[in-house]
């Protein structure tokens, strides 16, 4: 049930999320050297073991420790132009299994 909660949490999130700049991108020039393996701490994209125990936490802590910085993770995660809502579209993209 739990599961079946939290896919329909981000289903619905997709389609709220007003990003102003594309996820993709944003992960290639900000986020991908850290989140391909550079750090083992970090979640790889698309590694559902990695991101569900992530997203169980919520968006809005997600969004608050990207945004403070998290561990090795530097503050605004090296995107210092990314709103709230691009990091959640960018949070919402690492997580979908590939």
């Amino acid at each position: 049930m739990k599961k079946l909660l939290l896919a329909v949490s981000l289903v619905a999130a997709t389609f709220s999320v007003q990003a102003a700049q594309d996820p993709e991108a944003v992960f290639n020039r900000a986020c991908g050297v850290c989140h391909m393996g550079a750090i083992p701490t970090a979640p790889v994209k698309g590694d559902k073991a990695a991101w569900e125990p992530r997203l169980a936490k919520g968006m809005d802590a997600l969004v608050a420790s990207v945004t403070n910085g998290f561990n090795a993770m530097p503050p605004r995660g090296m995107c210092m132009d990314c709103t709230a809502e691009d990091y959640q579209a960018i949070i919402q993209w690492m997580s979908t299994p590939k």
